[in-house]
């Protein structure tokens, strides 16, 4: 698999799942397939695609044997990596998924529980801010919170979680977005502290917040640039009622 050559393991985006990732990309250069080269000492154990029984559904399939399908992709590569750094939060998605899927059966549309779960998984971070920071992303005010309290994200932790963002981002364009959860306390990062905090119905309310993630001081050069966050394309004014989702459980 080629894709892994035109990853940039400097981005920072990609500082929490560097060391793992080099060794992994490294392995896959060597003529190893993504499974193979992402095990670890510890679950789960990543099983070459075909693996998956035909019409089985996959969330189902990894919450009953334990075991990821893993195609030869970039996709599934970073799926790899956030399943290796967040097992237990990984194995708490996958074992809502399962439990919806058995309660409502696989159907033309998600469900709303299902439906956040996947928007997360795929497309997810946590950030760990001050309440300032925070207030002024929930309201959208781009102004306040890349400009004036700018020097606040020294204090700030943003974590991308989603392996479908990290996919994206091997190829940044100022559109990525991610969809953020809040964090608190000294474990606001924490695989365990996460897994605890996926409460079904919290989710269901899809508690996030978009955030264009290139936006971020220090995460892309271009933001540098006064009129970066001009672009209302990309940095979308507030809706006429401001949204300010909760902390959550936890």
């Amino acid at each position: 698999m080629a894709g892994t050559a035109a990853i940039d393991w400097t981005r920072p985006w990609l500082a929490p799942y560097r060391a793992q990732g080099e060794a992994a990309a490294g392995a896959i250069a060597q003529g190893l397939p993504v499974a193979q080269a992402l095990q670890g000492a510890g679950p789960p154990a990543f099983v070459p695609q075909h693996a998956l029984p035909a019409g089985r559904a996959y969330e189902a399939h990894v919450f009953e044997t334990g075991t990821v399908p893993t195609r030869d992709n970039l996709h599934d590569f970073f799926n790899g990596l956030v399943w290796r750094a967040f097992p237990q939060a990984k194995c708490r998605l996958n074992e809502l998924q399962a439990t919806e899927i058995e309660r409502a059966g696989v159907g033309a549309t998600r469900g709303p529980l299902r439906d956040a779960l996947t928007l997360f998984d795929e497309n997810g971070a946590l950030l760990e801010a001050p309440p300032e920071l925070w207030r002024a992303l929930a309201a959208r005010d781009w102004p306040a919170l890349f400009v004036a309290r700018r020097g606040l994200w020294a204090q700030a932790r943003l974590r991308v979680f989603g392996h479908a963002l990290l996919e994206k981002l091997v190829s940044p364009r100022k559109a990525a977005t991610a969809h953020v959860l809040l964090t608190q306390g000294v474990d606001g990062l924490d695989d365990e502290a996460l897994a605890r905090r996926l409460d079904p119905a919290w989710l269901a309310t899809k508690p996030f917040v978009p955030l264009p993630v290139l936006g971020v001081p220090g995460w892309w050069a271009g933001n540098e640039a006064p009129d970066f966050y001009a672009d209302a394309q990309v940095f979308r004014p507030a809706r006429s009622v401001a949204e300010s989702p909760a902390a959550g459980p936890g």
